[in-house]
C-alpha cells in the first residue's frame, strides 16, 4: 500500500524576494487584475517573459532561468491571488514545456522551449473527448502512420483557448492498437500547429456566455514525423507525468481567492461568531492546501513521483473553491448581480457561474478518487 508523503517545506529568504518583485510588478499592473485569475493576455505574458517568470526552473540552454521550483511557486500564487491575466502561456509554462524537456527530441526542445520562454507560442490541451471525460483510456482519436508522418482523425473537447494558442499537445491512440485486455496501449502524443489544415474549431460558451472552451474536429490532419513527441505508444507515460504538474499547482485551490477576500472584507473587524468560525474553517483549509501543493512542488523539484499527492490536491483544491462561494452565499443574503457596483456582489456572481466546472477541468472527482484508491490499494 502506499502511503501520502506531505512533507514539510519552509520557504527561504531568497524566495521572499522574489515574492516582493513580483508583488511590486502586480502593483504597476493593477489596471489588469481580474476577479478570477487566467485571463488571456499575450501582452502581460511577454511581460512577464521579460521579467524571467516564464519557465523559470528550464535549462538556461532552452530559454529557461535555472530557478528553483518553490521561487517559481511564490511567482504563480501571487499572480493567482492577484487575479492576474496569466492564461496565455499556463499551459505552455506548466506542462507542455516540461513535458517536451523530458520527452521531446533535441531539434523539439531547441525550437519550441525558447519561444515558449519568451512568451511567444501558447498551448493547449487535446485530451478530453466527446462522451468519454476524463477517462483517457477511453479515447477514440486515432493516428495513422503514413509517408513522413500521421493521419489524425477524432475530436477533442472542452479545449480551452484552442481558438487562441498556437499549439497543441495532442493525446490519440495509434490505429490498430487498443482492446478490452488494455485499454491503455497505443497511447501516444503529438504536437500540432494549430493552423494545420484539417483543424475545425468550434466554441463553447459557459454560463457568462464567454468563449474559453471549445470543441477541436479533426479530419486527416497531418502531422509530420517531427510532430511526434516522445515515442509511439509510450503517451500514457507521458500524459501521466503532465498531469501531475496540471493537477498539483496553487491555481487548483486559489480561483475563488478574491471572493474570499471580497468575503473578509464585507465581515469587517468584528464579524458575527458565525461569520468568523465560516471564515475560519475556509481559511484553514486554505493554509492545508497550500502546504501540500508546496510539498508537491519541492517533490517536482526532485523528480519524484507524486502522481498520488497530485490527485489528492486537486480533488480537495475543487472542493475548497466550490465551497468558498456557496459559504458566501449563505452568509450573507446579498443577491448575486454580474454588473453590480459592489466588488462583492460581483465577485460572488462570477464565481458562482464558474464554480460548476472547478470538479470537471483537470480531471473530474470520480477520476481523481479512482487514482487515490488504486494507489493506496483499496480496489
Amino acid at each position: 500500500m502506499t502511503a501520502f508523503r506531505f512533507d514539510k517545506v519552509v520557504l527561504p529568504p531568497e524566495v521572499e524576494i522574489v515574492r516582493e518583485e513580483v508583488r511590486d510588478f502586480l502593483a504597476d499592473n493593477r489596471t489588469l487584475m481580474q476577479p478570477m485569475p487566467m485571463g488571456f493576455s499575450p501582452e502581460f505574458s511577454r511581460a512577464m517573459a521579460a521579467q524571467g517568470w516564464i519557465a523559470m526552473t528550464w535549462p538556461k540552454q532552452y530559454g529557461g532561468h535555472e530557478r528553483s521550483a518553490l521561487e517559481r511557486y511564490v511567482v504563480l500564487e501571487e499572480m493567482l491571488a492577484a487575479g492576474a491575466p496569466v492564461g496565455a502561456h499556463w499551459v505552455a509554462d506548466r506542462q507542455s514545456g516540461p513535458n517536451i524537456l523530458r520527452f521531446g527530441t533535441d531539434f523539439q526542445r531547441d525550437w519550441y522551449l525558447p519561444r515558449i520562454a519568451a512568451g511567444e507560442l501558447f498551448f493547449c490541451i487535446g485530451m478530453s473527448e466527446p462522451n468519454s471525460g476524463s477517462d483517457l483510456a477511453a479515447t477514440r482519436t486515432r493516428a495513422t502512420k503514413v509517408q513522413g508522418g500521421y493521419l489524425v482523425n477524432g475530436s477533442k473537447l472542452w479545449t480551452s483557448n484552442a481558438h487562441r494558442a498556437t499549439h497543441m499537445i495532442l493525446f490519440c491512440r495509434m490505429a490498430g492498437s487498443g482492446d478490452e485486455i488494455d485499454r491503455r496501449s497505443g497511447g501516444t502524443q503529438f504536437l500540432v500547429d494549430m493552423k494545420s489544415p484539417g483543424i475545425d474549431i468550434r466554441p463553447v460558451h459557459n454560463l457568462l456566455g464567454e468563449h474559453h472552451f471549445n470543441e477541436v474536429f479533426l479530419t486527416d490532419l497531418f502531422v509530420p514525423d517531427d510532430g511526434l513527441l516522445g515515442q509511439e505508444g509510450n503517451g500514457w507515460k507521458q500524459v501521466s507525468s503532465e498531469l501531475a504538474f496540471e493537477r498539483s499547482g496553487p491555481e487548483r485551490f486559489l480561483c475563488t481567492f478574491r471572493l474570499l477576500v471580497e468575503l473578509v472584507r464585507v465581515a469587517g473587524p468584528t464579524p458575527e461568531p458565525e461569520v468568523a468560525l465560516a471564515i475560519g474553517r475556509l481559511t484553514a483549509h486554505l493554509s492545508t492546501l497550500r502546504r501540500m501543493s508546496l510539498s508537491i512542488a519541492s517533490m517536482l523539484e526532485r523528480d519524484e513521483n507524486s502522481n498520488l499527492e497530485a490527485a489528492m490536491v486537486k480533488d480537495l483544491g475543487t472542493t475548497f473553491d466550490q465551497q468558498v462561494p456557496e459559504t458566501a452565499r449563505l452568509l450573507f443574503g446579498s443577491e448575486p448581480e454580474l454588473h453590480a457596483l459592489d466588488a462583492y456582489t460581483s465577485t460572488l456572481a462570477r464565481t458562482m457561474m464558474h464554480a460548476p466546472r472547478f470538479s470537471i477541468q483537470g480531471g473530474t472527482r470520480e477520476i481523481l478518487r479512482g487514482i487515490i484508491a488504486r494507489g493506496l490499494g483499496l480496489r
